[in-house]
C-alpha cells in the first residue's frame, strides 16, 4: 500500500514520457538520406553500422555525431553534406517526436491529485526543454533536472539525493518511474524510494536481475495502481 505515502513521482524523460527511440531511428535515417543526396556514395547499411558505434560509444545525446562520421568514412568533415545531415535530421525529429500515448491524461490526473512531478534526465538541459516545450508538457513538471544541474549521470545517487533535497521529501516519499532498470530504478533503489518499471520503453535490454517495485506496460497503469490503493483517490 505504498502509494498512501507517494508524495511525488519523478519521471525519466526521453523512452519514459517521449518515444525517443522511435525518433531517433527514423531521424537518423532522414540524415543519411540526405547525405546521400548531397552526394556521400555510402550504403545504408553502413552508414547506420558507423552511426550506431559512435552513439554507443559517445551516447545517444551527442552533438557531433555527424561530424565524427564523415571523419571517419570520408577522412575529413565536408560541410555541405554536414549542413544537409543537420537539416535531414530536424526535419524528421519535429515529426515525430511524440509522447507515449496517455502521458498527457495521465499527468493531468496525477496533477489534479496533488501529487508533485518532477523530471529527472541525463538528456542535455535545452535538448529536454526543447523537448517538453515542443510537447506542452512543461507545466506539469515542478522541478527538472538535467546532466548539467546534477553534474553526474543515473544511477548515481548524488542526481537522485539532489532531487530529494530540491523535493525536501523522504525517499520513501517519492516513486521513481524510468524504462532503465540500470539507471533509473538501481538509482531509485540504492536511496530508498519506490520504484515502478517502465518496461514499454527498455529498448536496451537492462538487467532484468535490477527489481522494481512495479512494472507497467503503459504509463495510464500507474494510474490503477494509484486508484487500487487509494480507491478512487478521492
Amino acid at each position: 500500500m505504498f502509494v498512501k505515502m507517494i508524495k511525488a513521482i519523478i519521471f525519466d524523460l526521453d523512452n519514459t514520457l517521449i518515444d525517443f527511440m522511435t525518433m531517433k531511428r527514423m531521424a537518423v535515417s532522414g540524415a543519411i538520406r540526405a547525405m546521400q543526396d548531397a552526394g556521400l556514395s555510402i550504403s545504408k547499411t553502413k552508414a547506420e553500422k558507423v552511426m550506431y558505434e559512435l552513439y554507443d560509444k559517445h551516447g545517444m545525446e551527442y552533438q557531433k555525431v555527424f561530424q565524427d562520421f564523415l571523419k571517419q568514412v570520408l577522412g575529413k568533415v565536408d560541410y555541405k553534406i554536414l549542413a544537409h545531415a543537420i537539416v535531414g535530421y530536424r526535419k524528421i525529429e519535429r515529426g515525430f517526436m511524440q509522447p507515449y500515448p496517455k502521458v498527457k491524461s495521465t499527468l493531468r490526473q496525477l496533477d489534479k491529485k496533488g501529487i508533485r512531478l518532477t523530471i529527472l534526465t541525463d538528456a542535455p538541459r535545452m535538448r529536454a526543454w526543447l523537448r517538453l516545450a515542443e510537447l506542452e508538457l512543461s507545466d506539469y513538471f515542478e522541478i527538472v533536472l538535467t546532466y548539467e544541474d546534477t553534474k553526474v549521470k543515473k544511477p548515481s545517487k548524488k542526481a537522485f539525493e539532489k532531487m530529494l533535497k530540491k523535493l525536501k521529501l523522504k525517499p520513501e516519499e517519492v516513486l521513481m518511474v524510468g524504462d532503465s532498470l540500470d539507471k533509473d530504478i538501481a538509482g531509485a533503489n540504492a536511496v530508498g524510494m519506490k520504484t515502478c518499471y517502465a518496461k514499454y520503453g527498455d529498448l536496451e535490454k537492462s538487467d532484468k536481475k535490477i527489481k522494481a517495485d512495479y512494472s507497467i506496460n503503459n504509463i495510464g497503469e500507474l494510474l490503477n495502481f494509484i486508484e487500487k490503493w487509494r480507491g478512487t483517490y478521492n
